[in-house]
């Protein structure tokens, strides 16, 4: 009965946190009200709190006899996380404060010798953007990264990353652990990406969507019912690997994707090169597919009908209200509109098509709900280490310039 009392106490405990997280500046009678607690109860968690420091005074609100009642909200800097998105090429790592705020960022090239040297080189980064903002190692307690591949949970190993040396071939995840300190979660990037918009993006509120991430690979982070859809290996969302595009029994398709080899950015530029006869970047053929050139236009429709067919592959299997186009090359807007007329002409179902609304922070921002998720259920609910929280439920502080 005892251990039940604790339990109790524990989620109480909790359900107060994340209200303040989300609704502060909040006084105890409007959390009594929104968590359905009692106020007596909600009077001593909040007493708890602000003696361990977690939350603080913010003023005083009228009540509705005349009364005056104090207000709280979280204190930012009382705990900090990491937050990590790792590509092949570049690096980029920010801390993040209780309100989801970023104290700090920093982007640098990815360290080409891959494996150990990567990971002591975000153990580095993160460190020195700690003491950039002027913050306490100490008071950073969890990172979550992001990384172009698919983490095995059990070896660490982080596989079908090719872009990132021996990464494959290692416990990644806990080498970062121990150049960090702490614990750290590895995700896929465009997972990330995926929570991070349903988080505080344009999929807010959503609870089915795919994350489409088109660039140099392309990927897919899937959220269905609120829950991130990995599989039976961590791989669901390897759309690169969808057999159309390119010949799926090349060989070459085992490793990169007959999908990927086509509509990825390099298989882009190679079909313009047999067209035109010349090699331009991918952001070029957009400009010159604007001033007229018929072989950048072929490209970009050849293309968006090739993301047609993936969209309309994962809407007849996971049936999402909403997919959100990412990466370099999915952000374009004339290319999302070459997509909508391609996909109304081969699948009879609508969905709503986005532009990721956070950019190049998306993965940083799911990166940072996943970190900070983390903290509400090991700090603020200590007990509950095997109680699954659901993240969607862990709001984006409102009013904040988030990561």
């Amino acid at each position: 009965m005892i251990g039940s009392r604790n339990l109790s106490r524990q989620f109480s405990r909790s359900t107060v946190v994340q209200a303040i997280a989300s609704s502060a500046p909040i006084s105890r009678a409007s959390l009594a009200k929104q968590v359905g607690l009692s106020k007596q109860t909600v009077s001593a968690i909040v007493f708890d709190l602000e003696q361990d420091g977690w939350i603080t005074e913010t003023g005083r609100t009228a009540g509705h006899v005349g009364r005056s009642a104090t207000t709280y909200e979280l204190v930012p800097d009382a705990a900090f996380v990491c937050g990590v998105d790792l590509g092949g090429t570049k690096v980029r790592a920010a801390i993040i404060d209780l309100t989801c705020t970023v104290v700090a960022e920093l982007t640098e090239p990815t360290d080409v010798r891959g494996g150990i040297n990567v990971a002591q080189q975000i153990g580095r980064l993160c460190r020195n953007l700690a003491a950039q903002a002027g913050v306490s190692w100490s008071k950073v307690m969890f990172a979550t990264v992001g990384v172009p591949g698919v983490p095995n949970q059990i070896s660490g190993a982080v596989k079908m990353a090719p872009n990132i040396k021996k990464i494959g071939d290692m416990d990644f995840a806990g080498a970062l652990e121990i150049e960090l300190g702490f614990g750290v979660q590895v995700e896929n990037d465009v997972n990330l990406a995926a929570i991070g918009e349903q988080w505080s993006g344009c999929a807010s509120g959503v609870d089915n969507l795919v994350f489409v991430s088109l660039g140099t690979g392309i990927g897919a982070g899937i959220i269905v019912e609120g829950q991130i859809i990995r599989g039976a290996r961590g791989a669901a969302g390897e759309l690169g690997f969808l057999p159309f595009g390119a010949d799926p029994f090349d060989p070459n398709s085992l490793r990169t994707g007959a999908l990927e080899r086509q509509a990825g950015s390099f298989g882009m530029i190679n079909r313009y090169l047999e067209l035109a006869g010349k090699e331009v970047k991918v952001k070029d053929l957009f400009d010159l597919a604007q001033a007229g050139d018929k072989h950048a236009d072929t490209v970009l429709e050849e293309t968006a009908r090739l993301v047609a067919r993936l969209i309309a592959t994962v809407g007849a299997v996971v049936d999402p209200s909403m997919v959100v186009l990412g990466g370099s090359i999915g952000q374009r807007r004339e290319f999302q509109e070459r997509i909508e007329v391609a996909l109304a002409a081969c699948f009879p179902n609508p969905i709503d098509i986005r532009r990721s609304e956070l950019g190049d922070h998306a993965a940083l921002v799911g990166g940072a709900a996943v970190g900070l998720a983390h903290l509400h259920r090991t700090i603020f609910a200590t007990g509950l280490n095997n109680v699954a929280f659901e993240l969607s439920k862990f709001s984006a502080p409102a009013g904040r310039r988030t990561a």
